[in-house]
């Protein structure tokens, strides 16, 4: 996990995750947020899908929740933080959650750790019946 530059958000839009056209949703929010952000097209494509993965989990394992999109500065560039949360059960076992290949579902496994590897920044904070709080963020260059 990788230390965030300090940054002021500029703008901050918060959906709701629901069901499935929530997270169509969000896919399109943070592809416009990337894109005011001046990421470039590989960067963007990597923030939507990990988005989109986190906010499939939120629904699936988190009964639902919420994410925050927020157009982001450090003074010197720009940027796209999200934080996903939800009240569900948490991940008993974040180490095992946070492995290539594990699954809880019928999925790759590669929800959690894939996210991971594709944004500049994220951090997970969860616990059994305490739900789950997971911020991205990706940075322009």
């Amino acid at each position: 996990m990788t230390t965030a530059p300090v940054a002021t958000a500029t703008a901050t839009e918060r959906l709701e995750v629901r069901a499935d056209s929530d997270v169509v949703r969000v896919r399109q929010l943070v592809r416009a947020v990337a894109q005011k952000a001046r990421l470039s097209l590989v960067d963007q494509t990597k923030l939507v899908t990990a988005a989109s993965e986190l906010a499939r989990n939120t629904l699936v394992y988190g009964g639902g929740g919420d994410v925050e999109v927020e157009l982001v500065t450090d003074g010197r560039r720009s940027g796209v933080r999200a934080v996903f949360s939800d009240e569900g059960p948490g991940i008993a076992d974040l180490d095992l959650a946070l492995t290539d290949g594990w699954t809880s579902g019928s999925g790759l496994g590669l929800g959690l750790s894939g996210s991971r590897r594709l944004v500049e920044q994220f951090s997970i904070d969860t616990a059994p019946g305490a739900g789950t709080r997971v911020e991205i963020a990706t940075w322009s260059r």
